[in-house]
């Protein structure tokens, strides 16, 4: 090995230090990529009815006047806070068939299977239609004055949904995407999608203009949340299951392709836009949760344009989100399958 000289030490040394001094920004960017987490351990709460049966407002939506929140809760209906208080908004037409709103006393299960359990919501802000992905119902949709929804669709690619899920709105198109998580297991035995890594759930979407349903891609390991880019060209889909999330191309030379867009520390549920190009990811459990130390862990993490993480939201265990909406005021709303409140956060 060549020996360097003492003459030639000064030299290296300010060649290193110049190096050095030119990487500071670099590392001062990447030290910053990353804002600082959001604590969520205490959270403003809007209870849910406490006089019925309706808990788990697993999704969160906001129409296009800015009213709001709706959300879906385990009675089959969704719910709309107004005027400080919860109104129904829509329900199943199975929920009025089956008398729903006498149904007080069955099970969760039971109740479920007969009068809906609406998942995600999205509005189409210029018409002001709800479209509402239901676990048993399949893909529905109500007006702007709420009421009784309309079954759209219950099949796609000639085998019935049997787990409908995730569901977004190409707001410039009207075109609605949204997941069918299994054709194998119904919300119901959602854990065995997971015990058995099932992979038998689509992607798919809606045309309301011809009210036709194409399968966009099969074979999809646990397919739950969904959310279009805001460029329009994608989907990110959470894939819970596997704890990531896919990217999956709608326009552009990679269309109806799909690839790996990010891996997580948790399993997501829904995948909604953060308004600056960015998503936010609700992690109903971490990977790697222990069951003692201290009572904190992942709720949410932010990813950017091309999946890298951006930002983490961590609060108490018993809180464990589906979804995590960012307003325009800075305010974060989360919805839980599990809780009896919309907890709001603020940034």
């Amino acid at each position: 090995m060549k020996r360097i000289t003492p003459s030639k030490l000064p030299l290296l040394a300010i060649f290193v230090l110049a190096a050095c001094l030119l990487l500071l920004p670099l590392a001062a960017a990447a030290a910053t990529a990353v804002a600082k987490a959001i604590d969520a351990s205490k959270t403003q709460r809007l209870e849910l009815p406490g006089d019925t049966t309706a808990i788990g407002p697993e999704s969160v939506a906001f129409d296009g006047h800015g009213a709001g929140p709706y959300v879906s809760v385990s009675d089959g209906r969704v719910l709309k806070y107004d005027d400080g208080g919860w109104k129904t908004f829509s329900y199943s037409p199975s929920y009025t068939k089956n008398s729903c709103d006498a149904f007080s006393e069955l099970p969760p299960v039971a109740r479920e299977s007969s009068c809906g359990r609406p998942l995600g919501l999205r509005f189409h802000l210029d018409s002001g239609n709800l479209y509402i992905a239901d676990a048993y119902m399949g893909l529905m949709r109500v007006g702007p004055n709420g009421g009784e929804a309309t079954v759209l669709a219950t099949e796609a690619g000639g085998a019935p949904l049997r787990f409908t899920n995730g569901v977004d709105v190409d707001q410039v198109t009207g075109d609605v995407y949204f997941t069918d998580s299994s054709t194998t297991y119904t919300r119901a035995q959602h854990q065995m999608v997971t015990a058995t890594g099932d992979s038998t759930g689509r992607i798919m979407k809606y045309d309301p203009r011809t009210d036709r349903v194409t399968v966009l891609q099969s074979g999809v390991t646990y397919p739950n949340g969904i959310a279009i880019s805001a460029d329009r060209t994608h989907l990110v889909v959470a894939l819970t299951g596997p704890c990531k999330l896919m990217r999956y191309w709608i326009r552009g030379p990679k269309a109806n392709t799909s690839e790996p867009f990010a891996d997580l520390p948790g399993y997501p549920d829904n995948v909604r836009p953060d308004g600056k190009g960015g998503y936010w990811v609700a992690l109903h459990r971490e990977k790697f949760e222990l069951p003692f130390g201290l009572d904190r862990h992942l709720l949410a993490i932010r990813v950017g344009v091309e999946g890298e993480k951006l930002q983490e939201m961590k609060g108490h265990k018993n809180v464990r989100p589906t979804e995590a909406v960012e307003r325009e005021d800075g305010k974060i709303y989360l919805g839980s399958v599990e809780l009896s409140y919309v907890g709001i956060v603020s940034t």
